[in-house]
């Protein structure tokens, strides 16, 4: 049985501002309705004799994966929540272990949340060829065909190209893995025919990337036995323990097994498939207008071509341009060349060395009943509009610094304020005075929405204590991150 593992601890800091630390871009919508996570699992669906999907990714994003999990699929194996990110050989190892525990001979199928792939029914036939060399004992990766000498990708070398069977693909013995090259060189891997993207999936025996972890990274094994040995439960999450993960070692799975092991196999996969790197990608996998111009949102064109311009909140209108990009979000604009869009990842580094937001959460904030906007903010006041999703409730909770009203613009909301409880309809209001004990839920069958105004001297998210929650987050939020 083929179990998959989507790893989905990525922080896609190039397609800033749409992509940040607190929804990076495997969450999001490129191209289509579904998220790149969502397309990852929906796409295993051409591939036969798949087991429970498990999923790796930041305890940070732990209800956006379990939300858009639950959208697309009913056999969800388990979401195993990393305290920090490690790199690849980490997450796969705990991931290996845990499926084990369960499904002692089971072949996983590796695979990054945040890919696309156009074909699907390539990848499927990839995958069933890679599993005849697993079955084999073989540790198996995947390699783009390389139609372009790209700089920004590690490559692998394959040899018997020359002799490629059922149409090129086969499974071929691996030589080398090779760093990304300079233009010169990646120009002539192209030319050779013998070369291929690595596109970071892979597909084994659970049972064999264990031994294989066990030669060459001990370390990292070690530690992600005690990390699960000391895992906790936490609702639908298996939360790996933080002391003991916090030692492991990063690594990629590349170089912790795949460039020491033996018995090396590389599937090639002509699929329509990209990382989705930068923003210049997201013009190969959408449909352009007739002079190369690739929009979203509501946008207006004089005389540009091949750009990408993507309006999330306002009209955006370009006049003259040539070979840029545009994203609009509500509280940020890039402009860019096209040639320089890898580049936007020094803009987010700026932006976290001088602590600002815009790096972290967008305006609309997800949570795990609902979300929340920032509407208006000066000295001594913060408006936003929060929605709460049909039978969701926030924590029991009270403020130290700030004062709340609450207006309720659609639904109806179930208020605990002190010793009472209320419930309010639309164009109804109530208020809560600093430091009483409150509590919000939506006991309707529609979304509730409502405005609310916070006034006092501080008004930060950490301000606040927790005394019930139905989504396991900690009782007093010191970081920032986690608000209501």
């Amino acid at each position: 049985m083929i179990i998959p593992v989507i790893l989905s601890g990525g922080s896609g800091t190039r397609l800033w501002p749409l992509s940040r630390a607190l929804y990076p871009k495997q969450y999001l919508a490129f191209s289509g309705k579904l998220t790149l996570l969502q397309s990852t699992v929906k796409r295993l669906e051409k591939v036969a004799d798949t087991g429970p999907v498990f999923c790796v990714c930041n305890e940070e994003h732990r209800f956006i994966v379990a939300e858009q999990l639950k959208d697309v699929s009913d056999t969800i194996g388990g979401i195993i929540l990393e305290p920090d990110g490690r790199n690849t050989a980490p997450a796969a190892t705990a991931a290996a272990l845990q499926v084990l525990l369960k499904y002692p001979d089971a072949t996983l199928l590796i695979l990054p949340a945040d890919h696309v792939i156009q074909d699907t029914d390539a990848f499927a036939e990839a995958v069933f060829l890679g599993l005849k060399a697993s079955d084999t004992g073989a540790l198996v990766t995947f390699g783009v065909t390389a139609d372009a000498p790209e700089t920004g990708y590690g490559y692998i070398k394959a040899s018997g190209t020359d002799r490629q069977i059922d149409d090129g693909n086969c499974a071929l013995p691996v030589e080398e893995f090779v760093e990304k090259p300079d233009r010169e060189r990646a120009e002539q891997y192209v030319k050779s025919g013998q070369y291929f993207w690595n596109s970071g999936m892979f597909l084994f025996k659970a049972s064999r990337y264990v031994k294989e972890m066990e030669t060459h990274a001990p370390k990292i094994l070690a530690a992600c036995r005690k990390a699960l040995q000391n895992a906790t439960e936490d609702l639908d999450f298996l939360r790996l323990d933080r002391s003991a993960f916090s030692v492991c070692p990063a690594d990629s799975i590349d170089y912790a097994v795949m460039e020491n092991a033996s018995d090396l196999m590389m599937v090639p996969l002509d699929a329509g498939w990209s990382d989705v790197g930068a923003w210049s990608a997201l013009c190969e996998v959408n449909q352009c207008d007739a002079k190369g111009n690739v929009t979203e949102g509501d946008v207006l064109l004089h005389d540009v071509a091949n750009s990408y311009i993507r309006a999330s909140s306002r009209m955006v209108a370009a006049v003259g341009l040539e070979e840029h990009v545009i994203v609009e979000t509500g509280d940020a604009v890039l402009v860019a060349s096209k040639d320089r869009v890898k580049d936007v990842k020094m803009i987010v580094e700026q932006l976290k060395n001088e602590g600002r937001s815009e790096a972290f959460n967008h305006l609309r904030v997800n949570r795990p009943w609902g979300s929340y906007e920032t509407v208006d903010q000066a000295d001594r006041f913060l408006v936003k509009r929060i929605i709460v999703n049909p039978g969701a409730s926030l924590s029991m909770q009270k403020h130290f610094n700030r004062a709340e009203h609450w207006v309720i613009v659609r639904g109806t909301a179930r208020i605990t304020v002190g010793d009472k409880e209320v419930v309010l309809r639309e164009d109804q209001s109530t208020y809560i005075p600093v430091g009483t004990v409150h509590r919000l839920e939506n006991p309707g069958k529609i979304p509730l929405e409502l405005i609310e105004v916070q006034t006092g001297s501080y008004l930060g998210e950490d301000d606040i204590e927790r005394f019930n929650d139905s989504y396991g987050r900690i009782t007093v939020a010191a970081n920032g991150k986690l608000g209501k």
